[in-house]
């Protein structure tokens, strides 16, 4: 089935297109052809990633571009990595295709926003089995087109517009130095071939110092796709979509991106020791800012968002740390507890209309199995024993310890305890006490319990596949096509513990201060200290972009207006000046008077038997 795995991407292609097409002829059938043809996508992607256990990486390409010695080829292949990523992906855009059938039931633009999720996870899929970087470029700027039209599917509010434009204009910083990054590997390795590239770092084709230039160059292009500081701002923003497009987002598809793109350049950014330190700096300081904004969040979606930029974060540091297994490993148990809290959230959106968490409260006595599914995500997240995130986590966290980063080690404790600290706020404020909302709350309908049902198994199972129990299965796999031995991070048993102490204390604080009664006033926020409004605006950094990056980018955009008007279009005119001149010249020569034919032919003899003179008849 391997050989067939480049259906995967193009069945919601098809999907995509047929809406498109017809989507207003079917409308509520809309979503019934979506998630058939989504479907049709994951059950290949089961088969591909249970046949792809047994056998070897699988590559198939085609020559699509040939300048000289010079083949661009386009194609697909199914690494270890990329079966996982095919897997994920496809299960969880599933879930929300179906979660979002009773998400947007009656809203009028429903094919529409069908066809984007399409084209959203036809991209992510084409992404994860490309055979180089200019594949993976072209659909990286696919995924980047999806997010936008789906972040801003409500184009009518201009805050989910401002929040379109803003993901498309941060996301593309950062692929810029992707670009700059892939075409100097192209330079010096000739191709944007994974393996040819890998092999020139082995063979000293690609310079120490290229290799660092380079790495850093694309991981740029990952801090923008991924939400690491400081190309982060755009991402909590992205919260104006949908909530179900959120989910996608933030569990499966963009975010992930990022993680992916570090993960299958790893040969490259493992040659670099600066790279790696750089990509276990940036993924530790992003993980605790990120984390000590969620503290003060009022909106249920934004607390969320934060901590998706704080567990990518992690995921940066553990793959910084040669933690290449625990960075993949945890990619893959946040996809399903992310997700899980962002449909659970939608559900309670969806309930009491709302998404301010001081407006709620005892929801989990009229939305049982929300509540329950919610507070299995937000263990996972937390790190609590024996659910998913506490495995990845640990994992992280031992990783980044054996490689001697000790003060990023005490970074990413801190930032645990804060995670599990603001996830039970947030639980508690939205599920306890009493209820402060006036609508008639109720569950939501099965279509959108179901699907969270499904993730919050995985959210509880998902974290075995790489335990002591199951041996080194995972980190075996994972490994045979990365080019060298990863060792995997099963550090000492006391960093379990430190895991375990800190995400029970942060528990125990939570619940301390919002959990033994219901508050209309966050606890927190009546303090007004001076910490807490740094908090709440967010380390000032979009205050702090519009007083210098913005007016800096629209003094130099004059200026290249300025040159363009008066230079670039003044030459322009210029040449354009000279020709109808000189066409004016020749039309006032060519005016029929023989007296005037005869003066320029001997003229023009006259300069020619001068210059036959002068040359002495050589005109060599």
């Amino acid at each position: 089935m391997i050989d067939y795995a480049w259906l995967i991407p193009l069945f919601p292609l098809v999907s995509f297109l047929l809406l498109i097409i017809f989507g207003k002829k079917i409308r509520e059938g809309s979503s019934v052809l979506s998630i058939f043809f989504v479907f049709l996508s994951f059950i290949l992607a089961v088969l591909v990633l249970i046949e792809r256990f047994s056998e070897a990486s699988v590559k198939h390409k085609w020559v699509w571009l040939r300048a000289g010695d010079v083949d661009i080829s386009f194609g697909f292949e199914v690494t270890a990595l990329g079966a996982l990523m095919l897997f994920i992906v496809t299960l969880v855009s599933l879930l929300v295709h179906v979660y979002s059938k009773g998400y947007m039931k009656g809203d009028e633009r429903l094919p529409t926003f069908y066809a984007y999720l399409g084209l959203f996870t036809f991209a992510m899929l084409g992404l994860v089995i490309s055979t180089n970087l200019l594949q993976l470029y072209i659909f990286w700027e696919l995924v980047g087109l999806g997010s936008f039209l789906l972040i801003g599917f409500y184009f009518f509010k201009e805050e989910a517009k401002a929040a379109a434009k803003k993901a498309f204009i941060m996301t593309r910083i950062g692929d810029v130095g992707l670009f700059i990054g892939m075409i100097l590997i192209f330079c010096y390795a000739g191709s944007f071939e994974y393996d040819a590239i890998f092999r020139a770092i082995y063979t000293g084709d690609l310079p120490p110092y290229m290799i660092t230039i380079t790495a850093i160059l694309i991981f740029i292009g990952a801090m923008g796709k991924s939400g690491q500081f400081p190309l982060h701002t755009w991402l909590p923003d992205a919260m104006e979509g949908p909530t179900p497009v959120s989910a996608l987002i933030h569990a499966a598809t963009m975010v992930a991106a990022g993680v992916y793109l570090v993960a299958t350049m790893f040969p490259l950014f493992s040659a670099s020791t600066v790279a790696m330190q750089t990509v276990a700096i940036v993924g530790a300081f992003t993980a605790i800012f990120a984390a000590s904004i969620g503290l003060v969040q009022t909106d249920i979606k934004r607390v969320l968002a934060y901590s998706t930029v704080s567990q990518l974060g992690y995921m940066m540091l553990a793959l910084g740390s040669a933690g290449y297994v625990a960075g993949v490993f945890h990619l893959t148990t946040h996809a399903f507890f992310k997700a899980l809290l962002f449909l659970a959230a939608g559900s309670v959106i969806h309930a009491v209309h709302t998404q301010n968490i001081n407006k709620m409260g005892g929801l989990q006595k009229k939305m049982k199995v929300t509540g329950t599914l919610f507070l299995i995500g937000t263990l996972a997240i937390s790190g609590v024993p024996l659910l998913s995130g506490f495995f990845s986590k640990d994992e992280i966290l031992a990783a980044t310890w054996m490689n001697g980063n000790y003060v990023l080690f005490t970074l990413a404790v801190i930032a645990a305890f804060l995670t599990a600290f603001y996830m039970f706020r947030l639980y508690f404020l939205v599920f306890t006490g009493e209820t402060k909302t006036k609508e008639d709350v109720h569950e939501s309908p099965r279509v959108m319990t179901y699907p969270m049902i499904v993730l919050g198994v995985l959210a509880v199972v998902a974290g075995y596949i790489n335990t002591p129990w199951f041996g080194t299965f995972l980190g075996d796999w994972l490994t045979k096509d990365v080019g060298f031995k990863v060792e995997e991070a099963h550090g000492p048993v006391w960093i379990m513990i430190v895991a375990t102490l800190v995400s029970f204390a942060g528990i125990a604080l939570a619940y301390f201060i919002y959990g033994k009664k219901s508050i209309s006033r966050d606890w927190a926020g009546g303090t007004e200290t001076s910490l807490y409004n740094l908090l709440k605006e967010k380390y000032y950094v979009d205050e702090l972009y519009n007083m210098t990056v913005i007016p800096i980018t629209k003094g130099i955009a004059h200026v290249l207006r300025l040159f363009e008007v008066y230079v670039v279009e003044g030459i322009a005119v210029l040449i354009g000046s000279v020709v109808k001149g000189t066409s004016s010249l020749g039309s006032k020569l060519q005016n029929g008077n023989v007296q005037v034919y005869g003066t320029v032919t001997a003229v023009s003899l006259a300069v020619l038997v001068i210059i036959l003179l002068y040359t002495g008849g050589d005109l060599r």
